[in-house]
């Protein structure tokens, strides 16, 4: 960026959006539009109306930090530092996994569930591997008005990981409605429920390998590779839920289109196993009942 060059609103966003684009990062100008917005502490609608203004030196080294480290890839949430999901704003650090778009698929076959439970009944859920606590908490911000009185434990083996959940479920308004729990999957839990969800991971090695830097250099790997095959934090999941799971309980998990079908055949003795795709047509989401 010239220092004798005029950088009002309009002229960041578009040397920042060209600079992006040649960095090949998918969607230049959103990035360049989030980054600015909370440089100027603005909302990204506001941008538009200040086109022509001129940020301080102040702003604009702010800026131009966000801008550097985007560049070395970074990933955009960390930097400012939230992310949206589910309509909900969740705080990230690189304790936590970044909530994914596909992830909101597993968000709304849950809350279709709890639409089939009875008026007067009382469902709990367990999310287990909450990270951010992103799952527990829209599923406690959307609730059917029939379940009102859901009980929602969330678990994950990082306290880091949920110290950010902890307080997502603060400034989101659902702190009252969830239970946060250290546990090793569900190894702490003694409550069975009536639904279990969890985004565990489920990335092999071969694919962690692989995966872009922005992914592989700065989000937690503990919450992305599984193992060898990419299905074994899923197994020991699995083996543990004749226990905490209710009769006719249902279970919902999220894994890489490459592992469905061997996630599906875990549950080959429980009733009404589906393999769910997500909006871009990939198998994304086994859900099962226990028989």
């Amino acid at each position: 960026m010239s220092t004798a060059e005029t950088w009002t609103v309009k002229r960041l966003l578009e040397w920042t959006t060209d600079f992006f684009k040649k960095k090949g990062i998918d969607m230049p100008r959103l990035e360049a539009e989030i980054l600015l917005s909370a440089a100027l502490k603005l909302k990204r609608i506001e941008l538009y109306t200040n086109f022509e203004t001129e940020p301080t030196e102040p702003q604009r080294t702010i800026f131009r930090e966000f801008v550097k480290r985007r560049g070395m890839g970074e990933p955009v949430a960390y930097l400012v530092g939230f992310k949206e999901f589910y309509s909900i704003s969740l705080k990230v650090d690189p304790n936590v996994l970044i909530p994914r778009p596909e992830t909101e698929q597993l968000v709304l076959e849950t809350l279709d569930i709890l639409k089939t439970f009875s008026i007067h009944s009382s469902p709990s859920v367990c999310d287990v591997g909450t990270g951010s606590g992103a799952i527990a908490i829209a599923v406690a911000k959307n609730l059917p008005q029939s379940v009102k009185q859901t009980t929602i434990v969330a678990v994950d083996n990082s306290t880091e990981a949920l110290k950010v959940a902890k307080l997502n479920a603060i400034s989101n308004g659902v702190a009252g409605q969830i239970e946060f729990l250290y546990s090793d999957l569900l190894t702490e839990v003694t409550e069975i429920f009536d639904v279990i969800v969890g985004n565990l991971p489920y990335i092999s090695q071969s694919e962690y390998d692989i995966l872009p830097n922005e992914i592989k250099n700065f989000e937690p790997s503990q919450a992305l590779l599984a193992g060898a095959k990419g299905i074994e934090v899923i197994e020991r999941l699995a083996a543990q839920l004749p226990t905490k799971l209710k009769p006719n309980g249902f279970v919902l998990l999220e894994c890489s289109p490459m592992i469905a079908q061997s996630v599906a055949s875990l549950f080959v003795t429980w009733n009404n196993v589906q393999i769910i795709k997500d909006n871009a047509g990939h198998q994304r989401l086994v859900v099962a009942t226990r028989s």
